[in-house]
């Protein structure tokens, strides 16, 4: 196997999905969240709630540049059999930018972890895409105890190391500075990132969409987010997360360059080593957004990983 060839395709897939976004902001706002009667906004400052449907809980990350809303068809997907409560982080996808971007991601770990306890949310199972699978991974390894199963949408627990396995998160981030320097500082043209949305999803309405939140996202945030992707290695980490994982993977955008997917998989395997009780399957047709890509696909997966979850909990 030519693991460079397979890896680079893969880096660029997920650099492409941290630079998709900054045009200026003429895109609508975010719609309003709907939050818990209960909730207490200012103790996230770093993202909203939506809340949709009853039963047991089930957190959605978005990833960089995407509100909540990309969850819709997931939403509708669950809502009746679990009380969905839909993250959107702060600066993305329409929505204000943070007051501050020192320590982002950190912060919206510890704000999830803080949000899942005073919400007193029993073990709810946590769905994230991209950046989000990130946080699924991060804050159940910070705390294995709040989280129920997770279900991490093509993402990896340290981004940077994948074109070089043993790159440690301290020489990552001269190459993060410099690219975080140039998304703060840089605009992109709506028909760059139209050009780059269309590396990472296939249908050209979602591509419009995706698009338009991109443009509508803060700079500054997205640069400071991707700054802590690529800085954080939770390799080691994982292997205190205590729960089931479910790992979803895309190669099919991969294939012009030589990929297949058994080569991708095994770069996927690499990184989630340390996982105790972890699946990795790969989507056949999907790119990036697999949820939007291989729709039926990411429900079967994901239905029959949750009920296997709740049988075995009985």
């Amino acid at each position: 196997m030519n693991l460079t060839a397979t890896l680079r395709p893969i880096c660029s897939a997920f650099l492409l999905a941290a630079t998709l976004l900054v045009a200026p902001n003429t895109a609508q706002a975010a719609p309003a969240p709907t939050p818990s009667a209960t909730d207490n906004p200012a103790s996230h400052p770093n993202f909203t709630v939506r809340v949709v449907g009853k039963g047991k809980p089930m957190l959605l990350i978005p990833g960089l540049t995407c509100p909540g809303a990309v969850w819709d068809e997931t939403v509708a997907h669950y809502q009746k059999q679990y009380q969905c409560h839909v993250i959107s982080l702060a600066g993305f996808g329409g929505n204000a930018a943070p007051a501050s971007t020192n320590q982002l991601l950190l912060n919206v770990r510890d704000q999830l972890l803080t949000y899942i306890k005073t919400q007193k949310l029993q073990k709810p199972a946590i769905v994230g895409h991209s950046l989000g699978g990130f946080l699924a991974l991060w804050l159940s390894s910070t705390q294995p105890e709040a989280a129920g199963p997770l279900v991490i949408v093509d993402s990896l627990p340290f981004l940077a190391a994948v074109q070089n396995p043993t790159l440690t998160a301290e020489a990552a981030k001269p190459m993060a500075e410099g690219i975080r320097q140039q998304m703060s500082a840089g605009k992109m043209t709506t028909a760059a990132a139209r050009q780059m949305s269309a590396t990472m999803m296939t249908d050209t309405a979602r591509i419009s969409q995706a698009t338009r939140w991109s443009v509508a996202s803060d700079p500054a945030t997205v640069a400071q987010a991707y700054y802590d992707l690529m800085t954080t290695d939770l390799r080691q980490d994982i292997a205190r997360i205590q729960q089931p994982v479910l790992v979803l993977g895309a190669w099919a955008a991969y294939k012009q360059y030589g990929s297949t997917k058994e080569s991708t998989k095994a770069i996927f395997e690499q990184q989630y080593a340390k996982l105790p009780q972890h699946k990795v399957e790969m989507s056949e047709a999907g790119k990036h957004f697999l949820m939007w890509d291989d729709t039926q696909w990411f429900f079967s997966q994901t239905d029959a990983f949750l009920k296997q979850n709740a049988l075995a909990k009985k």
